[in-house]
């Protein structure tokens, strides 16, 4: 490969790319055909070969589909731009932790990854059949047209995403979980990744813990304050009130604490002794963090956890300075630790002065995972739950979310 311009030879063609701080960077490389055409709303085709040298040093037009073929790709093209097909790390945060942990569920996926990473997102988003077939009916009256696949397909794609989000403002409108199903009233998500038994054949979760990736070594965590993040952007935070806190899922929605699962009053009573200072809006946000990410992360762990592969689990608790510290340990947070970004753009979110310390440590944690599978810290079981909390000085504890674990038990 020539530094000053990179070329390599995929199995389509070959491909130019740029160096970036010493850093290859190849953008823009097609994984599939254009999903336009005979090809909308289908399974990924390989893409075309072409002649020449194809410039790669620019990111391509965002998809308006999920391709679940990406880890085949990946695999297939990794030893030509000098990878280790063998040792792959897949990694995300947030919807893309979401999408790490229905990987692991997933029998398609089998072999085609060593190692993964789910920063704030795990293995729960997975909606049932029964639930996709009625928002889809609900996603084709919309259009006005049948529910059937080639009838969708056959709709603009300006049309289909207006259509997507009009549909999105009537949940938001009308929450009724006899409508929409509890878990989509919860989480707002109407287009989520669907247990049709095939590709998905259970909840990712499930899978998981049945030994579909007991091969896989996993890093998984959350941060401590995650969804203070939305409500404290939005300026909803001052706007719950205990009668909104306390109201029924079908008028108030994801900000009623009934839609979450857990009787009202053993919630208020539990979030309460713990956030004693608390306004109903921080109860929201306490609880919010608990049913989106750290609840999940804890199971995801204990789901994983075997004879085989290493489980690892982090929590980070460094708080923002930015919003005026209202954001604490909030969602994302971590994003600019674990790429050692510091200083890149990231002061709106952070605040000014991070502590680097902080980056060196995560950022070395996750390459030294990436690499060997090996955290530099104790793995998890189910008797100590040794869990690493960042901060500016880290520390090692012993099932530090004891009380929230068992709050939630058999709930989420």
């Amino acid at each position: 490969m020539n530094s000053i311009r990179p070329i390599v030879d995929t199995r389509d063609g070959r491909v130019h790319g740029r160096v970036v701080d010493g850093v290859y960077a190849f953008l823009g490389v097609p994984y599939a055909a254009p999903p336009f055409g005979a090809d909308r709303l289908n399974p990924p085709r390989r893409p075309d070969s072409w002649s020449g040298v194809r410039e790669a040093t620019a990111f391509g037009a965002e998809v308006p589909q999920l391709k679940p073929d990406n880890p085949h790709w990946a695999a297939l093209l990794l030893a030509a731009f000098g990878g280790a097909p063998d040792n792959v790390t897949v990694f995300g945060e947030s919807a893309g932790a979401m999408s790490v942990g229905t990987l692991l569920g997933m029998p398609g996926s089998d072999g085609l990854f060593r190692r993964a990473i789910a920063q704030s997102g795990a293995a729960h988003q997975a909606t049932p059949a029964t639930t996709a077939l009625r928002i889809g009916r609900y996603f084709a009256e919309k259009l006005g047209v049948a529910a059937t696949h080639e009838a969708v397909a056959a709709v603009a794609t300006d049309r289909f995403l207006s259509a997507q989000a009009e549909l999105k403002a009537d949940l938001l409108a009308q929450p009724d979980p006899e409508r929409w199903g509890a878990e989509t009233v919860a989480s707002t998500l109407l287009w989520q990744p669907v247990v049709d038994g095939d590709v998905i054949p259970d909840r990712p979760l499930a899978r998981i813990a049945a030994g579909s990736a007991a091969h896989v070594d996993l890093l998984v965590g959350s941060n401590t304050e995650e969804w203070r993040l939305f409500l404290v952007v939005s300026g909803l935070i001052g706007q719950i009130t205990e009668q909104i806190l306390t109201g029924p899922v079908s008028v108030f929605g994801s900000m009623s604490l009934a839609a979450y699962g857990l009787p009202v009053d053993t919630a208020l009573a539990a979030y309460r002794a713990r956030y004693p200072e608390a306004s109903p809006g921080d109860l929201l946000a306490a609880v919010q963090t608990d049913w989106w990410c750290r609840i999940p992360a804890i199971r995801l762990a204990d789901a994983h956890v075997g004879p085989g592969a290493a489980t690892y689990m982090y929590e980070f608790g460094w708080p923002s300075t930015a919003f005026d510290g209202l954001l604490g340990a909030c969602h994302a947070l971590e994003v600019a630790f674990v790429f050692d970004i510091l200083g890149k753009q990231s002061e709106p979110l952070l605040g000014p002065e991070p502590p680097q310390l902080l980056a060196d440590t995560m950022h070395a944690a996750w390459i030294s995972f990436a690499s060997t599978g090996d955290c530099g810290w104790p793995r998890y079981d189910l008797t100590r739950r040794t869990t690493m909390c960042f901060n500016t000085t880290s520390h090692i504890a012993t099932d530090p979310r004891a009380a929230e674990r068992a709050l939630w038990d058999g709930i989420r």
